[in-house]
Parts: structure tokens; C-alpha cells; sequence
């Protein structure tokens, strides 16, 4: 099964390519994904690799954890599951709320 790492600290520079290179000395790589600002299109300075085996991974975290990268002291550890987050609907906001827009204007 794989093994999904979590990279963080990651510089701004730092592209999947250059992160894919560095963690195949630890073993195969399965996908590397830098995750970028929908707004500004720049890296948010962490992202994820994702390696076949566990024990790749764990060589991978024992190697890279700390290490710098780009000018920047990374931090590599096992991914948690992405948690459920309520949705962000009409249903979920709550009351509604005036800020005094409504009245009639002559």
C-alpha cells in the first residue's frame, strides 16, 4: 500500500520536479504534488509525495526530515487523513443577518 508523506517548509522555489528528484534517492516515487494559492498561483509552501512502500517511506523521513532544501529546513512526516469539514452553505451559516441594506432609499 502506499505511503503518503507530508513536506512542509517548503521555499516559494521549490518545484515538484526538484522534489521528485531529491526523494528518489530514498525509493520509488508514486506522485509528488506541490500544493499551490488558488489566488496568486504561488506554492503555499508545503506539499506531498507519495512513495509504494512504507518502509521507502520511513528511509525517506529518516533522510530528508530536517535536511535543507532551496534555503529551507524542511519537515517530512507521515500525511494524516484529510478530516471532514462541514460544508459552507445557506443550510450551515446560521440566521441571516441585515447590515441595514434593505430599507427602501428615495
Amino acid at each position: 500500500m502506499a505511503k503518503k508523506l507530508y513536506v512542509g517548509g517548503l521555499s516559494y522555489d521549490t518545484n515538484e520536479s526538484t522534489l521528485k528528484e531529491m526523494f528518489a534517492e530514498a525509493g520509488a516515487i508514486e506522485s509528488v504534488t506541490i500544493i499551490m494559492d488558488k489566488m496568486t498561483g504561488r506554492s503555499k509552501g508545503f506539499g506531498f509525495v507519495e512513495m509504494p512502500s512504507d518502509e521507502e517511506a520511513a528511509k525517506a523521513i529518516e533522510m530528508f526530515n530536517g535536511k535543507e532544501l532551496d534555503g529551507r529546513k524542511i519537515t517530512v512526516n507521515e500525511a494524516r487523513p484529510l478530516e471532514s469539514r462541514p460544508r459552507n452553505d445557506s443550510f450551515n451559516r446560521g440566521p441571516r443577518r441585515s447590515f441595514g441594506g434593505g430599507r427602501n432609499r428615495y
